[in-house]
């Protein structure tokens, strides 16, 4: 029953969506006039599509405050990728309500674009603001572009982030206080001021208020630093009360580590060791330069917590056998698991691929875990041999994993190689309901 729901949460996330955009579009039906011209056509269409830009606002406040009932159940990649896709959305919906509504205005005015447009910034309350904020949407949806965002530091996207929120603020009073379906009619209104309310107030209790409780009621800090491989190293955190956390093996933390220069930003960082009511554990890589800092941060420093976050835990397990297959320092997550799911002796295995030797994060542990478990690590390091194919080809897979097609399949790694794995496992007779993994390269 739980496998059941976490596979069919997403359907039911996208049914209330839908529920939400029908009850919506009724809204909008009941209280229109047919409209007597062309210009009032685009005006009605610069209305609807204004609603629809508003409903996905509240949307997108739900994702950000990432709760996490959605979190476990749907899974962080899953929900990341709906809140970049519904991003979007809100940017198209919104530039085609102003749009349509200066060029209905205009028509219905027979009045000039330049005029009508002096005449909506200037004698209509609050469309000025509305119009900032819409810049502000434009503004971060164009540096979240993939081709924006990869020449983009990290800090400066999510500076650039935040001025979602000011957009939100800028628009909600021209839909408050203009908006042709809630001016004439209290209850649109007060449910609609009532959904921005408590998708406000989620974001806050979970975005500020919890992390902020967390601080005083787990006091993490950090205990010790430990190098695994260059550019890598293993922070362990100690607190009050970790039990109650409840993370699971697989899950992630968004951790703010309170150092002059790093307390402004947090970061998501698995888990490499299951959880236990004494530490946990966090591996870091070194790949910009907030991580840069944090090889070097100093036993002490407190740390404000967000999470357990992530999906990719036991309970997605299905059959005995597993087989987890990481790469590089995607075997963070996979290290926890490894160490803690459920399998029959000797049908749990772990393949690791790395490019070389020396990437090869926690070859002791996993070593120690195999033979204390009964269970199987492989590592696939360098490029193959000549004449053999390449690393996580299905024949690969048969080969190490005879009964693979049996097993369930965890998967965590670079992009590319997560892509390979998901086809060779498919082409080796695992059904995708049995892979199991969270991609963050998007």
């Amino acid at each position: 029953m739980r496998a059941l729901m976490v596979r069919h949460s997403p359907w039911l996330v996208w049914c209330g969506v839908a529920a939400g955009a029908a009850a919506l579009t009724l809204l909008w039906w009941t209280s229109t006039l047919p409209p007597t011209s062309f210009g009032a056509q685009l005006t009605e269409a610069g209305r609807l599509t204004g609603l629809y830009a508003g409903y996905l606002v509240v949307i997108l406040l739900v994702l950000m405050a990432r709760l996490p009932l959605l979190e476990r159940q749907v899974g962080t990649d899953r929900l990341a990728r709906i809140h970049s896709m519904v991003g979007r959305y809100v940017v198209c919906m919104t530039v085609a309500h102003m749009v349509l509504i200066w060029l209905g205005y205009a028509m219905t005015a027979h009045a000039g674009l330049g005029k009508e447009l002096t005449q909506l910034l200037t004698g209509f309350p609050y469309v000025l603001w509305a119009v900032i904020g819409a810049g502000l949407f434009v503004l971060v949806g164009v540096v979240s572009a993939t081709a924006v965002r990869s020449r983009v530091s990290y800090e400066t996207w999510y500076l650039l982030h935040l001025l979602t929120y000011a957009g939100i603020a800028l628009a909600f009073w021209h839909q408050i206080l203009t908006g042709a379906q809630f001016v004439p009619n209290a209850v649109a209104r007060w449910g609609w001021i009532g959904a921005y309310a408590a998708a406000s107030a989620l974001l806050i209790w979970f975005r500020l208020l919890v992390p902020v409780r967390n601080v005083w009621r787990h006091r993490l800090e950090v205990a010790a630093v430990r190098t695994e491989a260059p550019g890598v190293v293993s922070v362990y955190l100690t607190g009050a009360r970790l039990d109650d956390l409840g993370a699971e093996a697989g899950q992630f933390m968004r951790l703010r580590f309170l150092t002059r220069n790093e307390w402004w930003q947090s970061h998501p960082y698995s888990l490499s060791a299951a959880p236990n009511p004494s530490w946990l554990r966090v591996t870091i890589k070194a790949l910009g330069d907030h991580t840069e800092q944090l090889q070097r941060i100093r036993p002490g420093t407190r740390v404000l917590a967000e999470g357990p976050y992530g999906a990719l835990t036991a309970r997605r397990r299905s059959r005995h056998g597993v087989v987890l297959i990481a790469g590089g320092v995607g075997v963070t997550p996979l290290r926890a698991l490894f160490e803690s799911l459920p399998a029959e002796e000797g049908r749990l295995t772990l393949i690791y691929r790395a490019s070389k030797h020396e990437d090869v994060v926690f070859r002791h542990e996993l070593d120690e875990i195999a033979a204390d478990r009964r269970a199987v690590v492989h590592y696939l390091v360098g490029p193959p041999g000549p004449g053999q194919e390449p690393a996580l080809h299905p024949n690969w897979l048969r080969r190490l994993v005879p009964d693979v097609a049996e097993r369930d399949a965890y998967l965590c790694g670079p992009g590319g190689m997560m892509t390979t794995a998901i086809e060779s496992l498919r082409e080796c007779g695992v059904p995708a309901r049995r892979i199991h993994h969270e991609d963050f390269s998007f």
